[in-house]
Parts: structure tokens; C-alpha cells; sequence
């Protein structure tokens, strides 16, 4: 069987960087055990594998050693591709997940996507995660990841902490914030029991930012930037129950793949 699959860098407008995705349109569901293989022969934080169903799309995500329930930048990717190839007519796709639907429009230059919102609760500090990133945050909150907020972006960007140490401790995946020099805030995102050590920017970390922050600020139009190696940029709104997610795309290769 020959599949098309592309690589995209999300929520960027520049090659090498942003957070690259796999893209593989279906024509039929391939076995789970047969997509994450081929998520663990692309070696990227996720591929997204995407089947056509009349006028709407299914879509799942796999990492290198997991499926996940949300994925952010792998869901931007895979509308990239379905606009730039004209797979659809409709000026919105809606995409469907176990966890519900995602409508992903275009904004001009920008994709513009809305994901459930994933307030945090605060939580004690505990010494395990102090010992593991390296430093004492400010608070710390749980929802589906734990959040560490810290005072600067000076102090997110400098964060060296032990992987081997986050693996340990009772989460999914683990953000580390603080307000930005030039945006409304920063973050960085590390996920190391799903096969990721650290995300170069992760869309769905933001269900969980974006309220935070909203709240926080006094505002509902946010702009964000995930200080990775990599780096990425993400314009944001809360919604209430939902929040809206806009970014760029910028394709670096296609292909055929042979399963």
C-alpha cells in the first residue's frame, strides 16, 4: 500500500523551525500497532494520520511511543495540507477525535483551530518536581499536565531540567511558564513518559495556558511564544469552555510511504 505523507513545521513561517509533523492521509484505518510504527520510523514528536468522511475528516495522533488524546501543531499540519491540496472545497474542516470535534479555519495567512479548554487546578509543590526541573516554581497547577509557573522568560529559557527525573513523577506531560519580554507569556513543555524529552511548541499545552493566563491578565486575545530550541509563535483567545488557537505552517517535504 502507498500512502501520501508531508512534513510540516507548525506554528511557524520559517523552515527549521516550529514543531515538525507527519502527515499521513488514509483511505482506510491502518492497525494501531501499524500506525505507531510509522510514527516511530518518522521520529518526530507526533505524526497525525487523517481519513477522509464526506465533508468532515477523522484524525488520531501518535507519538514515537504512544497515541495521544490532543495534539495541537499535528492538527494544524494536517489542515496545511488538506488547504494547500485542495482536498476539501469548504472554507473550515472539522475534524473528528475521540474526544469530540476540532474546526480548523483560515485567517488570512494564519489556521486558526478551537480546542476544549483544560483549566488547572493548584497543587502542592512537591520535592520531587522542585528536585526534577531544577528550580522552585512559583505555584503549580494540575489538569491533564502539571504546570510550573515561574517568574521570567529569562528563567524558562535557561531551565535545564532532569528528563530522567520528570519520567518519574505522575503526569503526562509538564509546562513551565512565566510572562514574556515581548509577548503575553512563555513556555516550554516537557513530556518525556510519551517519548518526547522536550515539544518545540505543543498546541494543546495551551488549554491549559490560555485560561490560566486570561484569567491572570485580565484578557481574552493572547499571544504566546513556546521558547524551545526551535521555537514557535501562537496567537490565542479564550472562549470560555473552548479556546482558539491560530498559527502558520510552512511545508519541508512530501512523499510516498510503503506499508
Amino acid at each position: 500500500m502507498e500512502l501520501p505523507i508531508y512534513q510540516i513545521d507548525a506554528f511557524t513561517d520559517q523552515l527549521f523551525t516550529g514543531n515538525p509533523a507527519a502527515v499521513v492521509v488514509l483511505t482506510e484505518w491502518l492497525a494501531p500497532d501499524v500506525m505507531l510504527a510509522i510514527a516511530q520510523e518518522n521520529n518526530l514528536a507526533e505524526t497525525a494520520f487523517v481519513l477522509p468522511r464526506g465533508p468532515e475528516f477523522h484524525i488520531r495522533w501518535f507519538t514515537p511511543e504512544v497515541e495521544v488524546d490532543l495534539c495541537g501543531h499535528a492538527t494544524l499540519a494536517s489542515a496545511h495540507v488538506l488547504f494547500s491540496e485542495k482536498r476539501t472545497s469548504n472554507a473550515h474542516i472539522i475534524f473528528r477525535y475521540k474526544g469530540g470535534t476540532i474546526v480548523v479555519q483560515q485567517a488570512g495567512d494564519q489556521l486558526a483551530m478551537e480546542f476544549p479548554s483544560r483549566p488547572a487546578e493548584p497543587i502542592r509543590r512537591e520535592p520531587a518536581l522542585v528536585a526534577a526541573l531544577g528550580t522552585a516554581p512559583l505555584e503549580v497547577y494540575r489538569a491533564r499536565d502539571l504546570m510550573a509557573v515561574l517568574s521570567s522568560e529569562a528563567e524558562v529559557r535557561a531551565l535545564r531540567p532532569d528528563i530522567a527525573g520528570l519520567a518519574r513523577l505522575d503526569a503526562f506531560g509538564f509546562i513551565v511558564t512565566a510572562p514574556g519580554d515581548e509577548c503575553d507569556f512563555v513556555s516550554r513543555f516537557f513530556a518525556p513518559r510519551a517519548g518526547i524529552p522536550e515539544d518545540p511548541v505543543t498546541g494543546s499545552a495551551h488549554c491549559t495556558l490560555v485560561p490560566y493566563w486570561s484569567e491572570r491578565l485580565g484578557k481574552t486575545e493572547l499571544h504566546a511564544r513556546q521558547v524551545s530550541q526551535r521555537g514557535g509563535e501562537l496567537f490565542c483567545e479564550d472562549l470560555g469552555d473552548r479556546i482558539k488557537l491560530a498559527g502558520r505552517c510552512v511545508e519541508y517535504l512530501r512523499g510516498v510511504i510503503r506499508v
